[in-house]
């Protein structure tokens, strides 16, 4: 990134943080750890309260081998640096707008409405749709391009 420039922040879905601890999969635990890398140096990470509650369960019941509990902590408690946001009722009202004009369901609409309430340019979701913009963010498979798409124009 230039010096100067400014940073765009980049909300992160649940299925990116989970990947980063799956190693069943090492292709997409790779590209998955070399974007939260690159969300960390940058300091643009972003994500919200039901993303880390998500990312907490499936990590300590669904990995196999699942992640002990006090390591699934450990790593929330590391993701509180990205402000996460607390779901509120412009939130909700958001995301059912979102979910009656897209039709998405409303676990992702509420994804889409808490990144543009932080004013997310980017979010990162295996889940929704690769390259659609929705009200100024953009969503990106981060399976399908890497880090590198954030210095390019939108």
């Amino acid at each position: 990134m230039p010096r100067g420039a400014a940073v765009s922040l980049v909300f992160v879905d649940s299925n990116v943080l989970l990947y980063s601890e799956d190693s069943a999969n090492a292709t997409k635990q790779q590209r998955a750890v070399d974007w939260l890398d690159a969300l960390w140096t940058r300091r643009c990470g972003r994500l919200s309260i039901p993303v880390l509650s998500e990312f907490y369960l499936h990590a300590t019941r669904g990995l196999r081998p699942a992640m002990p509990a006090g390591d699934a902590r450990a790593e929330v408690r590391r993701y509180q640096r990205w402000q996460p946001w607390p779901i509120d009722h412009a939130t909700v009202e958001t995301a059912w707008a979102i979910e009656s004009r897209f039709g998405f369901d409303p676990p992702d609409a509420l994804v889409l409405a808490a990144a543009q309430q932080q004013g997310c340019e980017w979010l990162l979701s295996e889940d929704l749709p690769h390259d659609l913009q929705i009200d100024g963010v953009r969503i990106l498979n981060p399976f399908l391009v890497g880090p590198e798409r954030l210095d390019a124009t939108p």
